[in-house]
């Protein structure tokens, strides 16, 4: 994939940036798998907004992604590349043997023409999914189940790959795109391979406008608010009140952890750091 860059004929054309998409080989997506999406615009079932500065933007369907790969040992043909507005990979549509179809996540190298299959047989290449019992160790993985059965829940955006570093008991380690490495049962399900569009991360989006189009609202600075509706507002003239950056409902903005210590974290061998995977 390559980008369009454009004449700064406005200051918001200067350094914008978009996807070309030359490596999609199908408009409209396929019926049988699409339902459509009701905006909520960061709201809960009690109408509450949870999360700020979302609404508007171009309706779109939802893509039914099979992220589970359940369909053992039948050979699937990818027939069409396509692109999805509900996340930042490419999707790649298959046809089974038996003629069902199903989208999966791009992995590179995948092109239409291709067949890939799952299962614990399946061949050592991209696109393929398998226990991690069954996969090498040194292998490029993503859409990593987190519990058996339930479906890739890791590494999935678009660039992102995985590595699979050892086997140990029946546990599998790790290295996830943040650097942190962690404890994966052996029976889980992971694909084979890096996910595709990896020029997503060069796009520059430019301007506002195109940020609503994509239904993100603007932000409005805490200093510019009154002092009920911000920690830093209110004051006289450009002030915070020397307080320390934080958020609205005064949750500190910098170098407060926020990760929650749930039942597995034990299995989290290696934090994260600062710096991602090469």
């Amino acid at each position: 994939m390559t980008m369009k860059t454009f004449k700064p004929y406005t200051q918001s054309r200067r350094h914008m940036s978009v996807s070309v998409f030359s490596d999609i080989t199908k408009k409209d997506p396929e019926k049988s798998l699409v339902k459509i999406i009701k905006k909520k615009g960061g709201r809960n079932n009690t109408g509450k907004v949870m999360v700020r500065f979302k609404g508007g933007g171009h309706k779109r369907f939802y893509r039914i992604i099979d992220f589970k790969r359940n369909k053992f040992n039948i050979p699937a043909k990818v027939i069409s590349i396509e692109y999805d507005p509900n996340r930042s990979s490419r999707i790649a549509l298959l046809q089974y043997d038996d003629g069902e179809k199903r989208y999966i996540i791009q992995p590179i190298g995948i092109k239409v023409g291709d067949f890939l299959m799952s299962g614990p047989n399946a061949e050592i290449k991209p696109g393929n999914s398998l226990p991690l019992v069954n996969i090498p160790i040194g292998s490029f993985i993503h859409n990593i189940e987190l519990i058996r059965g339930k479906g890739g829940q890791l590494v999935r955006s678009a660039g992102a790959v995985a590595q699979l570093l050892a086997k140990e008991g029946n546990y599998a380690s790790i290295r996830m795109p943040s650097s942190e490495i962690r404890l994966i049962r052996l029976e889980c399900y992971a694909t084979i391979g890096q996910v595709g569009n990896l020029d997503h991360e060069n796009i520059i989006i430019g301007s506002a406008g195109r940020n609503r189009h994509m239904g993100i609202k603007s932000h409005v600075r805490g200093t510019a608010m009154n002092s009920v509706d911000h920690p830093h507002g209110g004051g006289r003239g450009k002030s915070k009140g020397n307080n320390q950056p934080r958020s609205p409902w005064n949750q500190p903005a910098k170098g407060f952890k926020t990760r929650s210590k749930k039942i597995w974290d034990w299995m989290i061998v290696s934090k994260r750091s600062n710096g991602r995977m090469r």
